[in-house]
Order: structure tokens, then sequence, then C-alpha cells
């Protein structure tokens, strides 16, 4: 059991390592473009589209809805098409929260006469002793809290996303990524979501406000990056020490 643990350990530490690795003495690889769901949405045929009219005529006319043509929707709509996603972020928080309680209580109980009994108890009780206040409690408790969240969020970008699947209800699913590289440290956008056709604008893009499900990641990695990080071991201990 001992040695696997320590094999389990020594796997870890080499797979960090390894990610550590990539970027050492030399910029971060970036991921590859030919090998992500857009380009396998783009190099896929979409589905027919079914026109009124011959094609020729349709082509030819300047009011023909075809996409190619003068006043045609060049809107995204088709699995491969891309689109303009613009994610505008700003958004400030401020909860303050305060509570404060207390109670106070006390019981007492005397006998002073019960058949002459409280009488013969005292001749046998310790000198100062009565049973006069036979019982008397007391308790008092007292709690306060005080808390505060205040958080300010802000974020202005763009990215390209493509169209990776027409759900049957006509939804569209769309992926897109970007990867900035700046001396040693790589910036990486991701955005994800479903929206509605008629939620693209005329210029082709989106809101971050109208896509459903929206999933947004933008972080990076590199020599910063890894000087930001605690370093792994440092990691489990946080997770495993108890103080």
């Amino acid at each position: 059991m001992r040695i696997l643990t320590v094999f389990v350990v020594a796997l870890a530490c080499l797979v960090s390592a390894c990610a550590r690795t990539d970027h050492m003495g030399k910029p971060p690889t970036m991921s590859p473009a030919t090998t992500t769901q857009e380009q396998y949405a783009m190099m896929t045929q979409p589905l027919p589209e079914s026109v009124g009219v011959s094609r020729n005529t349709d082509e030819a006319s300047l009011w023909s809805g075809n996409r190619k043509s003068l006043l045609g929707d060049r809107r995204a709509i088709r699995r491969g098409d891309i689109l303009t996603v613009v994610i505008e972020v700003d958004e400030n928080a401020s909860i303050n929260n305060e509570s404060e309680r207390s109670r106070t209580g006390s019981e007492s109980m005397s006998v002073p006469q019960l058949f002459g009994v409280p009488q013969r108890i005292d001749g046998k009780l310790p000198e100062g002793a009565s049973m006069a206040n036979a019982v008397e409690l007391g308790s008092s408790s007292s709690s306060s809290g005080d808390g505060s969240v205040n958080r300010s969020e802000k974020l202005e970008l763009q990215v390209a996303a493509t169209i990776v699947d027409v759900l049957p209800n006509g939804v569209l699913s769309i992926q897109g990524s970007q990867e900035i590289r700046v001396n040693y440290e790589l910036r990486e956008l991701l955005v994800s979501g479903f929206v509605r056709p008629e939620d693209i604008s005329r210029q082709n893009s989106i809101s971050i406000e109208k896509i459903a499900s929206a999933r947004v990641s933008y972080g990076g990695r590199g020599q910063i990056t890894d000087m930001q990080q605690p370093r792994l071991g440092q990691q489990v201990m946080d997770a495993v020490l108890p103080f």
C-alpha cells in the first residue's frame, strides 16, 4: 500500500512537471487549430437549402434571398458558419449582513414549608445551608455576526465563434476559441453556448447575455502564471491538513 501511494505521488509530480516543461525556456505551445470541433464543423457539408425558384433565376435577381446576393442575409445560420461573440461584463455586487441576538433567563424554587421536611433536612445540612431556597438557576447567552461581500468584474472581449451544430428546434450550438501569445505568456479565451438565429444581429454578432448556457473561460499559461500558482506539494498539503 505504501509503495502504491509513493507511485501515485511520483506520477502526479511527473505529470505536473511535464506541463511546466512545455514553456520552460521557450514560449508556451499553442493548441493546434486543425483538430478542433470548429474545424470539423467547417469541413462537413451542411444540409442543402430548399429554394422556391430555380437556381439560375435566384442568383440573377437583386432581390433574391440568396446569401451571396446584394441584399441577402449573411448572418450565420448553418453549421460551419462564423459569427462574432461580444463579451461585455461590468458587474458590481455589494452585500452586507449584520445580526445580533441575546437571551437572559432565570429560574428559582424555594421550599420554606413542606410538612416540616425542610426543617428536618436543615438540621442535617452543614452550617449555613438551608432548604429555604432549594434551587436557583440562571442563564445568559448572546451572539452577533457581521459579514460583507464586495465584488467587481469588468471584461470586454470579442471572439469569433463557429456554429458546430444545429439542434432539431433550430437553436444553434456555437463554440469559439482564441489564443494570444505575448513573449512567454499565452492568453486563452474559450466561449460556448446556445443561441437563437433571430438573436443574431445584422452585423453577424451576438452579445453574451443572449447566449443560453454561456461558458466563458479567460485565462492563460506561461512563466508568469506559474509564479502566481502555488506548487503541487503546497496545494496537496493545503487540501489534507486540518489546520
